[in-house]
């Protein structure tokens, strides 16, 4: 069978992540996106932000100055309903990234804590109808933010002070005021709620919560209700460094697990993920994680080889895996039990090349490694994960009776017998195993390769 017939058999969870493109790039490949077995998009924030005629950098998008309104250099309102409704009509939602914390560094425009600012509010009088059209929910006539709504200005110094890190800015240093931080506050909560609201009734079906550790957990709850969780899938971004046994995870992401029904990214795996792919490293590490405290519970996690501020952010730079590895991750994360997984592609906005000298990121989503990966995913989907081997470089684990998942990190090729009474598939190379005359299938594992078998088809 072909891949793309495959997909359609077969329901997924795959999350793709379009980080910074345009709404209208990803209506023009709304039809392929859903081809390529993904079930949902997750887009940048949908809000009103700087744009300008020659683009702007990335992180103007997660630097909001009105939630009113979606105008920025993505798309508008207008827009994001078009994007919405192609993606819809081939089965595929949207969910939004969205920023809550914060809104923008006013620093280059104007000193007050006016958002919008008072030349927005003119611009939004002047052009009345575009406006009107465009918006959410609201009086445009009057700002949304005033002074009195943020917290007093003070710089994050210490990264494990909870009450810092939850109540302070996000600044580039001690030069730059940063970024205004959200005083928790009825008035807050209700407008941070109407937009949401407003994004649910366009057709937005789950929320990636930007900096969600710098955000209390008194204000998560508020905005986070019953009625707006509602069938709804929402997940927070809390950056830590490892798992339980770790300060950040202690102090951040568990109380944020015990709290909230909420899912997260799960950056214990990940970091589990990591460490277990370098050369001192242990694939033993990979059988059962979260036995050990390494990974989320699968019915909270969203997981991942790679998020945007990897490649863009030069402080997380250090997590960028090889080429070779990252497949490697690709091929456990998708092959595995348990989370969602995420898959990131962006317009090379890092600059950072593979090794054909093409952007890393931006074709990554549509690859034909990438689309054998998602397809074995969707294959197996939901059936029980059994280890069969796992050395130090070497890890095979059958998922039910439908497929088989074999990782190798070494320099070397490694031979492997499956026990089965039939063949299979392999995705990647596109070979057939036959069961042998002994009652096996004997595969070959490339060096810093994996395979991944779907049974009964060969």
């Amino acid at each position: 069978m072909q891949l793309n017939k495959l997909n359609s058999i077969y329901s997924t969870d795959v999350i793709l992540h379009v980080f910074d493109w345009p709404y209208s790039e990803v209506t023009k490949k709304a039809k392929e996106i859903a081809q390529a077995g993904y079930k949902s998009v997750l887009i940048s924030p949908p809000i009103k932000s700087k744009k300008k005629p020659e683009g702007t950098p990335w992180w103007q998008r997660y630097q909001p100055t009105d939630y009113r309104v979606i105008d920025n250099q993505l798309g508008n309102t207008l827009e994001l309903k078009e994007m919405i409704e192609a993606l819809l009509s081939h089965g595929v939602y949207t969910y939004a990234d969205m920023v809550l914390n914060h809104m923008a560094n006013p620093s280059d425009t104007y000193t007050d804590l006016v958002y919008p600012s008072c030349s927005e509010l003119e611009e939004y009088s002047v052009h009345s109808d575009y406006y009107q059209s465009i918006r959410l929910f609201g009086n445009l006539k009057q700002a949304l933010f005033s002074e009195k709504d943020f917290v007093k200005a003070f710089g994050i110094k210490d990264w494990k002070d909870k009450w810092q890190v939850q109540h302070g800015r996000l600044t580039g240093g001690p030069r730059d005021p940063g970024l205004p931080t959200l005083r928790h506050s009825s008035y807050v909560s209700e407008q941070q709620r109407e937009y949401i609201k407003a994004l649910k009734k366009l057709g937005i079906k789950g929320f990636r919560i930007d900096a969600a550790k710098h955000i209390s957990l008194e204000q998560l709850q508020d905005i986070w209700r019953e009625d707006i969780t509602k069938d709804t899938h929402i997940f927070g971004e809390i950056i830590t460094d490892g798992g339980a046994t770790k300060e950040e995870y202690q102090l951040f992401l568990q109380p944020y697990l015990e709290k909230t029904r909420l899912g997260a990214y799960d950056f214990p795996l990940f970091q589990t993920i990591y460490n277990a792919l370098q050369k001192e490293g242990s694939l033993k590490s990979l059988v059962d994680p979260y036995c050990f405290g390494q990974a989320l519970s699968e019915s909270r996690a969203v997981t991942f080889t790679i998020t945007h501020d990897i490649p863009n952010n030069e402080v997380f730079q250090g997590l960028l895996m090889s080429e070779e590895l990252e497949w490697l991750a690709y091929s456990y994360v998708l092959g595995r039990d348990g989370g969602v997984p995420l898959i990131y592609t962006d317009l090379n906005p890092s600059g950072i090349k593979s090794s054909d000298g093409n952007p890393r990121w931006q074709s990554v989503w549509n690859d034909h490694r990438m689309l054998a990966r998602v397809l074995f995913h969707n294959a197996v989907h939901g059936c029980p994960m059994k280890i069969l081997c796992a050395t130090d470089d070497i890890l095979i684990f059958a998922r039910g009776e439908k497929g088989v998942v074999a990782i190798n990190k070494s320099s070397s090729s490694h031979e492997a017998k499956i026990d089965s009474k039939q063949g299979a598939l392999e995705l990647l190379s596109g070979e057939r195993y036959p069961v042998g005359t002994d009652g096996g299938m004997t595969i070959l594992i490339p060096a810093k390769g994996s395979c991944l078998l779907l049974m009964a088809e060969g």
